[in-house]
């Protein structure tokens, strides 16, 4: 009987980058939307392509036997729906870490220097100095101190800023205090920027709702880079058309953002189209992971980043 297992992975380039893998395993192409070669019901462990949609995931069901998953995301919101007990996930955390910080750094400097508005002057040749609040000194509220979050307060640093980091709980690390997301609420008048890094869960849907909004001081930034429905939509669109709140955001709910959305009409909201991970250092990161997790998987181990296990 042969141990032998089979890997199915998105595209091709991703098993050319791979390369060689141990001669217990199989590399087989499978992109979810065709078809494979091999039999739907050889296929041992799934590697999901980056960023498809819902219903292209669900057909990661077709193949019976999976009993690893494997995302290119970090996120792995409503996987566990789709899975089930049927198998392992493992996601793609610490590859986006720097490209997301970096989004988040982005957004927020954009927005603080009002570069949105010198993009449009220069699109009219007008010549519009202003001043804006700018990010040193300011008072940031950093939501989320997993991997992603510390690359976004290690990016901070250099900026001079008062950093207000929120966690799950209430804890002192290496880094200063860490206030429970609990006290967020108490904390929001003195958030002059909000940047959100939490994954998407009960707890955290809508966690930036009209309540926490309307505790945020008058001119302040809300940036979302974790997922959209952290955010309650309504209640971002509301302050951002009263004008009294920005935001700059890479995520929304609904996502792709449908083109009449209020949202792409006001000057104070920066509108980034879900590209907080996908650069060029994506692929190579990426490769690096599977690299192990080949490994990993044919020494018969779990592979990093287990998430939910069947």
């Amino acid at each position: 009987m042969s141990t032998q297992r089979t890997i199915s992975f998105p595209t091709q380039e991703l098993i050319d980058a791979v390369g060689p893998i141990p001669e217990n395993l199989k590399a087989v192409l499978w992109d979810l939307e065709n078809d494979p070669e091999t039999p739907l019901e050889d296929i041992d462990i799934a590697i999901l392509p980056y960023m498809a949609n819902p219903q292209t995931l669900k057909n990661v069901r077709k193949a019976p036997n999976v009993k690893v998953v494997q995302t290119q995301t970090t996120g792995f919101d409503g996987m566990i729906d789709l899975i089930g007990d049927r198998a392992d996930i493992n996601t793609a955390a610490g590859v986006h870490a720097a490209a997301t910080a970096e989004m988040a750094l982005g957004l927020a400097i954009a927005s603080l220097r009002g570069f949105p508005q010198s993009v449009r002057d220069q699109q009219q040749g007008r010549w519009n100095p202003q001043q804006w609040p700018g990010l040193a000194d300011r008072t940031v509220g950093l939501v989320g101190v997993g991997g992603i979050g510390e690359e976004i307060r290690k990016r901070l640093e250099p900026f001079e800023v008062n950093l207000l980091r929120f966690g799950s709980t209430a804890r002192t690390d290496e880094h200063g205090e860490v206030f429970a997301t609990s006290e967020l609420s108490a904390r929001a008048p003195e958030i002059e920027v909000l940047i959100l890094i939490v994954p998407l869960n009960d707890s955290t849907r809508h966690l930036v709702d009209a309540q926490l909004l309307a505790k945020l001081p008058d001119g302040a930034t809300v940036i979302n880079v974790a997922r959209g429905p952290v955010v309650d939509t309504d209640a971002i669109v509301a302050e951002v058309a009263s004008g009294r709140l920005n935001m700059a955001s890479d995520v929304f709910d609904p996502e792709p953002l449908p083109a009449g959305h209020p949202l792409w009409q006001h000057p104070n909201a920066l509108v980034i189209p879900h590209n907080g991970g996908n650069t060029k250092a994506f692929f190579p990161r990426m490769v690096k992971l599977l690299k192990k997790q080949v490994q990993a998987w044919a020494a018969g181990n779990d592979g990093e980043n287990l998430v939910h296990r069947s």
